[in-house]
């Protein structure tokens, strides 16, 4: 019965998301809120880049819509059990969202863009969600962080948010993996009795669905960081309440195993960057995407091809966390073989355009 209401949950996001995205499309328009074309951007034409404000109003119209069911029709207790974390999280996470809102208007500078990201990420803490222990990987039991838990908190939760902005450079490609990823964070959520997180990933991933209508190629609006940091940080959140909350040593893996593209496109950045001489925060044309497109991939293909990629690290993750210790080494030895494969195949580390080369 439980998964019914998620599936209700789900489809109101994909409902109200859908209807909501054509009238942020037209205000966007109207009032100049475009991406325009150049740079790293490979799309043709001034699209406007408000998508994250219909991603937002359909999440929040499924979270109300599961709070209606949980007042009135006796829905299992996942938003109005006495939790003091509840309106924290509800809080951080319109935060967030309304940094990125901010940016999307005004062009924010990086360091007040982080600075209201620490902020966004500080209210998740305060309410008291956060990263107090890790399984011990070697001798058994908890590794309990103490003062540390709260920048752990705070830099996994700024990590995932920028993850998910940076690989943010085709169309539907931010979407889709982050719907891959709530898809997973549902499944481990509900299996591990943690009603809040599977609540906060079936409304996510249905508000990506609906979002990904219009903003699959050829897209007609992309979400710009209201979309981006919003998702990154919807996916910290649900970790941090779902699979994280496992004492398993492994949990902390299984969450960077689901996002693993964009992670692994921000590592591989890092690392290509430093080798180069160049700086970390420089943009460049090397991402997972830009290689894909430059080896004749077309965007549909490219997104696709990176979608079956965020699939199999996926299932990956779901698969350490339930399975014995001898299959979580072969899936880690498959997982590592294909990524290895793909940066080489890729070229993910050697030098990339930067913005403005030829």
């Amino acid at each position: 019965m439980e998964m019914l209401h998620h599936l209700i949950v789900i489809a109101v996001a994909v409902g109200a998301t859908w209807l909501c995205t054509p009238l942020v499309r037209l205000m966007g328009n109207r009032w100049g809120i475009v991406a325009h074309p150049g740079g790293r951007h490979v799309h043709k034409g001034s699209v406007p880049r408000i998508g994250g404000l219909a991603m937002f109003v359909g999440f929040a119209a499924a979270v109300s819509v599961r709070a209606i069911g949980e007042l009135v029709y006796d829905w299992p207790p996942a938003l109005t059990v006495p939790d003091q974390r509840l309106w924290g999280i509800l809080a951080g996470i319109t935060a967030m969202f309304l940094v990125g809102l901010v940016d999307d208007v005004i062009d924010m500078r990086p360091g007040q863009k982080l600075t209201g990201q620490i902020i966004a990420a500080g209210i998740i803490v305060y309410s008291g969600a956060g990263i107090d222990f890790v399984g011990n990987p070697f001798g058994g039991g908890l590794i309990l962080l103490g003062v540390l838990s709260v920048p752990v908190t705070l830099f996994w939760i700024v990590g995932f948010a920028n993850v998910i902005n940076l690989i943010d450079g085709l169309d539907g490609l931010a979407a889709g993996v982050t719907a891959i990823a709530a898809a997973s964070l549902l499944l481990l959520a509900q299996q591990s009795n943690q009603p809040l997180a599977a609540v906060l990933a079936a409304a996510l991933f249905g508000a990506c669905l609906g979002f990904l209508r219009f903003n699959f190629h050829p897209a007609s609006i992309f979400m710009g960081d209201s979309g981006a940091l919003f998702l990154g940080f919807m996916l910290a959140v649900i970790s941090l309440l779902g699979v994280m909350k496992s004492v398993a040593a492994i949990t902390l893996v299984v969450p960077l195993l689901i996002i693993g593209v964009p992670m692994f496109d921000t590592l591989s950045a890092i690392v290509r960057r430093r080798r180069h001489g160049r700086p970390i925060q420089e943009a460049d044309k090397g991402h997972i995407h830009h290689r894909l497109l430059g080896r004749g991939f077309n965007q549909r293909q490219t997104v696709l091809i990176i979608y079956a990629w965020s699939i199999a690290l996926a299932v990956g993750g779901y698969t350490v966390r339930w399975t014995p210790p001898w299959l979580r080494i072969v899936t880690f030895i498959v997982l590592g073989v294909l990524s290895a494969f793909m940066a080489y195949w890729l070229g993910l580390f050697e030098a990339a355009h930067q913005d403005g080369d030829e």
